[in-house]
């Protein structure tokens, strides 16, 4: 008998005849006109080439053929049910496995703490594996499942196929070590221009700072150009560069550090932080978990300062 042949509704026919014993009930459970369900009857009969079920004054009793192949074809029909139909389920409680999340530097530090925080209370398995890609490679990375989630600035992934939501927005700040005796609370654009910069592009790539100042047609004099923004915690300190960082970055170097914020010269552009995923992910019970996480987590009003 070849598989493909089969009408796997039959079986369920088979399962519900063998604990009912009667076609007008089985009809009436499996939500059948009787002669729908007397014409099944008919076709699994040819398939098994047996009576299965024969008429008698009180019921349809099952043949031999029928009593040999009750409980098997019960729990194909349970397995079916139960493993197959049955929508999947996630118990972060008890849930042992690891989701690698896209983000770079400044996402670990401004995303993390408050999301590890929660996995300790709600799901202690959990584990999570944060990187970085180059910004062409994140949307492979989500497509092909290398990784569940991408949180941060990804502009690329504004596209067909890849679901995104809001966090928060953000701005850009200028920062120096506090004794900087050059830098006052302001600077004139000529003197923002001409001050030594450090500038942090991970993975080597542009920005929207960048992108912002070429337009403008301004040109910074760069001493410095760095992969990590948490280098500045070293770099800073003791120097006369200054570095235009988001406001996140700003803030986490100043816990560890004594900087001072210089008032920017013109508005700079704002970034929308948010989460993306691929398309099919979107229904998945763990993905669907996870990003409701870093969404209570990380979601802030405008204008909110990261939680410490």
């Amino acid at each position: 008998m070849d598989i493909r042949s089969v009408d796997l509704n039959l079986l369920v026919l088979f399962d519900t005849m063998a604990r009912l014993r009667s076609v007008n009930k089985a009809a009436e459970a499996l939500a059948l006109s009787q002669s729908a369900t007397s014409g099944a009857l008919a076709r699994l009969r040819a398939v098994f080439d047996d009576q299965l079920f024969v008429r008698t004054a009180s019921q349809m009793e099952p043949t031999p053929r029928a009593l040999e192949l009750a409980p098997v074809v019960h729990r194909v029909v349970q397995t079916i049910q139960s493993e197959i139909l049955q929508q999947s389920a996630f118990d972060p409680a008890r849930a042992e496995r690891s989701f690698t999340i896209l983000t770079p530097d400044i996402g670990e530090v401004a995303f993390l703490p408050g999301v590890l925080r929660r996995l300790r209370e709600e799901a202690p398995h959990v584990r999570l594996h944060a990187v970085s890609r180059p910004r062409a490679a994140a949307a492979d990375a989500l497509e092909q499942g290398e990784a569940e989630l991408a949180v941060g600035f990804f502009p690329d992934l504004q596209r067909a196929g890849y679901f995104q939501q809001a966090l928060f927005m953000s701005t850009y700040t200028c920062i120096a070590c506090a004794r900087h005796t050059a830098a006052g609370s302001r600077m004139t654009l000529k003197q923002y221009l001409s001050a030594r910069h450090i500038v942090v592009r991970p993975d080597g790539r542009e920005h929207l700072l960048d992108r912002f100042l070429d337009d403008k047609g301004w040109q910074r004099h760069v001493t410095l150009e760095l992969s990590h923004f948490m280098s500045l915690v070293v770099l800073l300190p003791g120097s006369d560069l200054i570095a235009t960082v988001p406001q996140d970055i700003a803030t986490v170097v100043g816990r560890h550090v004594a900087i001072k914020e210089i008032a920017l010269p013109f508005r700079p552009p704002q970034l929308q932080l948010q989460q993306y995923w691929h398309r099919r992910m979107q229904n998945d019970p763990a993905n669907r978990w996870l990003r409701g996480l870093f969404y209570d987590v990380n979601r802030r009003e405008a204008g909110a300062q990261m939680p410490g």
